[in-house]
């Protein structure tokens, strides 16, 4: 019989969802593990991208231009999935640790407090592609897309291409965050001018550092940090759709070993959603161990890897553009009450 709850091993990431008594048993018996307790394989992942990280700047004119370039994508990508882990409360459970081993802006444009709390807003499940209560939703209302002008829906239809994704649709995200930076100063909000002043900072105090090992602020903003922010949009290009059934809003992606290792497994995403306190190195194991419910409960919204994306969507575009039933917030209340209908006939079958 599925269970919920609050928490799990302390964490501040909304609630667990398990597929039975005998899943929840099982997490914990591999948290009691000394491997999991002590989470070496993050404190690993810290240790490698930091140290990789510093080394490629330092030895950047050794390594030459292409190689170091190529090495500090990569790093500064898998930064941003370390990113993520932290803010999921790893692998401490003291906020202000985990937040002072993210902040350090390797990866330039989010700072780590704007990103924890987008993110953690966005796994509010039941609001998962709302396009006015999901933080990292592609869908409008369609309210807003009768206002949108014929240029800016020419933007989104080829932004919801693959090519489109990894290319426009990092321009159109640093865009955003730049006015969530202006309207913070232009609205006096003193903890948003803060954080933003000190990323600011931060990252002046990095380019500066760099510029001493022949790394420009351009070089690197452009080069490096892009195309990083790029590799992060193949995990998410089709990472939700829209699905009456909550459940069946994220995607399982059977990608290659290097994919899930750049995105800590993130391709799993259902049993990240549903078990969001999960480490990066249990997601894999407890997705393969109950890897049939896990696609039943997608409704078999299963990916066999980032290929299969590309070839179906270089340059297709997704319907994702207005949400087929998030319309108004009257209708989203009305299907937020007929899920937590269906959801409690499910719950009753499966335990009958």
């Amino acid at each position: 019989m599925p269970t919920a709850d609050v928490k799990f091993n302390y964490r501040e990431t909304g609630n667990a969802y398990y597929l039975s008594e005998q899943q929840r048993a099982r997490i914990k018996q591999l948290s009691r593990s000394w491997v999991w307790r002590l989470e070496l394989p993050t404190w690993a992942l810290i240790g490698v991208i930091y140290t990789g990280w510093f080394t490629c700047v330092i030895y950047w004119q050794q390594l030459g231009a292409v190689m170091g370039s190529v090495l500090l994508i990569l790093l500064s990508a898998w930064y941003m999935s370390l990113q993520h882990e932290l803010i999921h409360g790893h692998p401490t459970r003291w906020r202000w640790v985990n937040q002072l081993l993210g902040t350090l802006p390797l990866a330039v444009w989010y700072p780590y407090i704007f990103y924890r709390d987008s993110h953690i807003q966005h796994h509010r499940d039941e609001n998962l592609t709302h396009p006015e209560k999901d933080p990292e939703c592609y869908y409008y209302t369609a309210e807003q897309w009768l206002y949108f002008t014929p240029l800016f829906k020419i933007i989104v239809r080829v932004s919801n291409t693959f090519i489109g994704r990894v290319t426009l649709g990092v321009v159109l995200d640093i865009i955003d965050t730049i006015r969530c930076a202006i309207r913070a100063f232009i609205a006096g909000n003193r903890p948003a001018i803060i954080m933003w002043l000190t990323h600011f900072g931060l990252l002046g105090l990095l380019f500066h550092w760099m510029a001493g090992y022949g790394i420009s602020a351009i070089l690197y903003i452009l080069v490096i940090s892009f195309p990083a922010l790029s590799l992060t949009k193949v995990r998410s290009f089709f990472e939700h759709r829209a699905a009456e059934n909550s459940a069946a809003r994220s995607t399982l992606n059977e990608a290659a070993w290097p994919w899930r290792l750049l995105f800590l497994n993130l391709n799993y995403h259902l049993v990240h959603h549903d078990l969001p306190a999960l480490p990066w190195y249990g997601l894999r194991q407890i997705y393969l161990e109950n890897r049939v419910q896990y696609q039943q409960r997608s409704e078999q919204f299963v990916v066999s890897g980032y290929t299969q994306w590309f070839e179906a969507f270089a340059f297709t575009a997704l319907e994702i553009e207005i949400h087929p039933f998030y319309d108004s917030e009257k209708k989203t209340l009305s299907e937020q009450a007929r899920h937590d209908v269906i959801d409690g006939a499910d719950r009753h079958s499966e335990s009958v």
